[in-house]
């Protein structure tokens, strides 16, 4: 492979890829073969960053190509004289876990997932002990794999297997005890709560039986949780309207106090409230903001670009926190989250609205079980004084209309010319008296709309990885977004090379 196919695996932190046929047009670009040779890339990146020899730990979600991958990743660290923990079916909050187990002494983790994409996609993600992969690290990965010339070490490896899945849902477990200290039901401090899980047949149906019950918790009514990488019931995606819809639907048709929806690999996730109602996105930022600033009084919530108005005034007017709105993507919030505690400036929470969400108290990692850990702890307390969980996000401003339209760029310099349209939008906005740009701001331009028939914002950025510039509006008046839509239209019209079809 030349490096430039090499790179088409890169995904931002991640590696991702076509790993088997079943969508026309999609070719094959992860294969068994390739695995291997990242297998042994992985063993040189170690042998360089951090010692020659050791242990790294490997597991799968539910996809279909996982086994054979997986297999096929070992066989690279193998020959490369690394030992192997095969983990089996794991999440990835779970993978980084096994690099700060001291008892499994491991130098590195891997977790084979491409996350909610669709089933003919895999992909790795990597983790040492400080953390999961930057960009700049896979980018030096793949070098080392396009360099190939890799030689078999004298000695080839061992694999042991471990449940450690088990492991994990017993810290999570344990977490939850402690958080709660309910004297009189210790053991089982959700006891007398119905809570349904909806894994969509990923990783994470582990959550309903290894850590709810032995929590005392009713998970009857509890789908999909069997692992079944074709999905055949919905995206396992809390962004995804159908899968929120389906565990909506479930938690009225069961009469559950709480239900809770995870990604494929569980590093992310979204709940459900009583009533039926969806808390992910803002809500969902909001709720745990609630959590995290009683916690830690003061402290910085790291969010991505396109939060809302009213999320803002609700940390730090209504809770008294500080809202830092950064850029997409889940790396950069935990980097800056992360770059912020360095500068001495408290910040426990880092959070998209994609449902990545990362707290200081567990390593940064970002993980929807541990996640989903704190609100329950919140639930089982506010449950004794005969309150609910939501009540917390009462008060949270919602605007009326919000709406994501994605705008192509018919360039092959897509990066330039998203730049450039930015560059002369930002000057085109002088004119608008009546909008205004939102400082600070670190991602795009970001607009506040005061017209009385627009009454909102919108935020135009290029996209993480392809050629286009979504625009996020948000308005408080009926047709409020349409009005900025149109508005915004007439000003980019000028970009012959922007597609504009979404703003009609």
């Amino acid at each position: 492979m030349k490096f430039e196919d090499w790179g088409k695996l890169q995904n931002g932190s991640d590696i991702r890829g076509v790993a088997m046929d079943g969508i026309p047009g999609e070719t094959i670009n992860l294969t068994p073969q390739v695995a291997t040779i990242l297998g042994y890339s992985f063993a040189r990146w170690l042998g360089i960053n951090r010692s020659s020899g050791g242990k790294v730990a490997v597991g799968t979600d539910s996809r279909i190509t996982g086994p054979s991958l997986k297999q096929a990743f070992i066989k690279g660290l193998l020959e490369s004289g690394f030992d192997v923990i095969d983990c089996g079916l794991a999440s990835t909050p779970a993978m980084f876990m096994t690099t700060i187990d001291p008892a499994l002494e491991v130098n590195g983790a891997v977790m084979l997932t491409a996350s909610h994409l669709p089933f003919n996609r895999n992909g790795m993600k990597f983790f040492t002990s400080k953390g999961g992969f930057d960009k700049s690290n896979i980018h030096d990965l793949l070098h080392i794999a396009d360099a190939g010339s890799f030689t078999q070490s004298e000695i080839t490896g061992t694999v042991q297997e471990l449940d450690f899945i088990s492991d994990y849902s017993a810290y999570l477990v344990n977490t939850i005890r402690k958080g709660v200290n309910d004297p009189d039901h210790f053991e089982e401090p959700l006891q007398g709560l119905k809570i349904i899980v909806d894994a969509g047949n990923g990783a994470g149906g582990f959550f309903a039986d290894k850590a709810l019950v032995p929590l005392g918790a009713n998970v009857s009514g509890s789908q999909f949780l069997d692992p079944d990488g074709h999905f055949p019931n919905h995206v396992p995606n809390p962004e995804d309207g159908e899968a929120m819809d389906s565990i909506c639907n479930a938690v009225i048709r069961e009469k559950a106090d709480l239900g809770i929806i995870f990604d494929t690999d569980v590093d992310r996730a979204a709940i459900v409230d009583s009533k039926g109602n969806a808390i992910n996105r803002n809500d969902l930022i909001a709720l745990i903001s609630s959590v995290i600033l009683e916690e830690y009084p003061g402290s910085v919530i790291v969010t991505d670009s396109i939060t809302s108005a009213g999320l803002q005034w609700f940390i730090e007017e209504h809770l008294g926190g500080i809202h830092h709105r950064f850029k997409r993507g889940y790396k950069n919030v935990i980097n800056e989250s992360l770059r912020l505690n360095a500068e001495g400036k408290d910040s426990w929470l880092a959070i998209e609205t994609s449902g990545h969400a990362a707290l200081k108290e567990n390593h940064f990692l970002d993980d929807g079980a541990y996640l989903v850990a704190k609100l329950l702890i919140q639930m089982a307390k506010m449950n004794r004084e005969g309150k609910s969980l939501g009540s917390l996000i009462n008060v949270l401003p919602r605007p009326t209309e919000e709406e994501e339209f994605r705008l192509t760029i018919q360039s092959e310099e897509f990066g330039t010319y998203g730049k450039q349209v930015l560059d002369q939008l930002a000057d085109m906005i002088k004119s608008e008296s009546d909008w205004s740009p939102e400082v600070p701001n670190y991602e795009g331009i970001r607009v506040k709309c005061a017209n009385e028939n627009e009454d909102g914002w919108f935020l135009l950025r290029m996209s993480l990885h392809d050629p286009v510039m979504p625009v996020n509006v948000e308005s408080n008046v009926t047709g409020g977004v349409s009005v900025i839509a149109r508005r915004l239209h007439q000003l980019l019209k000028r970009f012959e090379n922007l597609g504009l079809d979404a703003l009609h």
